[in-house]
């Protein structure tokens, strides 16, 4: 086999190849041998019968398994001489199947991950705000465990619902004085103060006593998920029937032992260290991506296409599930090619610090297991309630194997780069990093 590399552009290789009639014939003779091995044929012996007659009957099946056998073959050679390991998927080009006794040429087009020219990143200056768990932020906590071991009850006052409360009510839409037979609903319960409803549609609400009703104006907004309705301006009709309360226990051992705790001032001292790692690894991640927006300010990288594909998708999709999450429609944003030349400049920031964080992997020769891909295959089932063989094969049947291990590879490189760096902590930060204390780690973004 000969080959000759041609190159594309500087993240894009084409490879062709060159195979001799000897080893076609090997191969398919290869080929033939292990079909034969368990072969039954009438008139002769297992593993007997003649290769010319395999190779007659089964002649589609044999070539198609000796040419997938062969390139395999020939892709882990050319690789490894290479040194290359591809970033996406092969773009095959066989020019003809393979016959015997004569020469098979095919080509092979790939991307790679480009040559990333680092600055010194050893001992990089950074600020860290110290953190500081107050009261105020542990009674929250207590108050949420609370919540969320509440029970909701009718309230006995005679009240208007107010925030925190359920109503629940009767309503229905018109236009034009006329009922909308799809707008209506009867003993519907309505979570006040969460933002899971039109603020127009609470204050209705909140106005009214149980049993009392109103007839109102409300206009909805341009983005709405129910396209029927987005933009217009409608007549809702609301009763309310019932106003539900939670019911909160008290702060007590019970409530404790929810949490593991074995006493109230057990409970808040968990609260309170728990609640100080959450600020320490928050402001952690900000001087993390503080340090790699210094390295990527400093550093030009050619943006593999299918990597910056890849970052766009998952940021669309992202896009699209917050806007539905509001119960605005994700078609107001504009069309997919709008959005995508908005989101351009997002990815390849995303796709360049992750290129920059793998660089850094390679130099300092950190690796990922198949242990920790596993675990992470693990972790990413249970938190999207998956099976998580079924999300280990939807990893493996649509190529994401790899990114999954990148992402891994990336927070390694981002954990190392913290470790080299020279990190002040301070009671409070300058205007600008305050601004970007929000800002998302691009190892994180990566996964899923």
């Amino acid at each position: 086999m000969e080959y000759q590399v041609e190159e594309v552009s500087p993240v894009q290789k084409k490879v062709n190849v060159t195979v001799p009639a000897e080893e076609v014939n090997a191969a398919l003779n290869a080929t033939v041998a292990l079909f034969r091995k368990d072969l039954k044929i009438s008139g002769f012996r297992q593993g007997k019968v003649p290769g010319e007659l395999v190779e007659g009957r089964f002649q589609k099946e044999v070539y198609e398994q000796a040419q997938k056998d062969l390139l395999n073959v020939h892709f882990n050679q050319i690789f490894s001489e290479l040194g290359v390991e591809p970033s996406a998927g092969l773009n095959i080009d066989d020019k003809g199947s393979m016959k015997r006794d004569e020469d098979f040429q095919y080509s092979i087009e790939f991307e790679v991950r480009p040559d990333v020219e680092l600055p010194e990143y050893h001992g990089l200056q950074v600020q860290e705000r110290k953190t500081e768990v107050d009261q105020e932020q542990v009674d929250s906590m207590i108050h949420q465990l609370q919540r969320a071991s509440s029970s909701l009850e009718v309230a006995q006052e005679q009240r208007p619902p107010k925030d925190g409360d359920v109503a629940v009510v009767d309503f229905q839409v018109y236009e034009n004085g006329e009922p909308l037979e799809n707008f209506q609903s009867t003993g519907f319960e309505l979570p006040l103060g969460q933002g899971q409803a039109l603020e127009d549609f609470e204050a209705i609400a909140k106005e009214l006593n149980p049993g009392e009703r109103t007839r109102k104006e409300i206009t909805f907004p341009e983005d709405f998920i129910n396209e029927d309705l987005a933009g217009k301006t409608v007549e809702m009709e609301v009763q309310l029937n019932v106003v539900k309360e939670y019911a909160l226990p008290e702060v007590d051992e019970d409530l404790a032992a929810k949490v593991g705790a074995g006493s109230v001032q057990e409970l808040r001292d968990k609260l309170t260290e728990n609640m100080a790692k959450y600020q320490e690894n928050m402001e952690k991640s900000r001087a993390q991506q503080q340090l790699l927006d210094q390295l990527s300010s400093r550093v030009e990288v050619p943006i593999p296409p299918s990597m910056l594909e890849s970052q766009l998708n998952y940021l669309l999709e992202r896009k699209r599930e917050q806007m539905e999450q509001q119960g605005k429609s994700p078609e107001t944003l504009g069309s997919d090619e709008e959005l995508r030349e908005q989101f351009r400049p997002e990815a390849e920031e995303n796709v360049k610090k992750q290129l920059i964080l793998l660089e850094i992997a390679g130099k300092e020769e950190l690796t990922v297991s198949d242990q920790e891909v596993e675990r992470q295959v693990q972790r990413l089932a249970q938190e999207n309630g998956q099976d998580p063989q079924q999300l280990k094969q939807y990893y493996e049947q649509n190529n994401l194997m790899f990114a999954l291990r990148d992402s891994l590879l990336a927070d390694k490189a981002m954990e190392t780069l913290y470790q080299y760096a020279q990190v002040e902590k301070v009671d409070s930060l300058d205007e600008d990093e305050e601004a970007e204390s929000g800002t998302e780690s691009v190892s994180e973004s990566e996964q899923e």
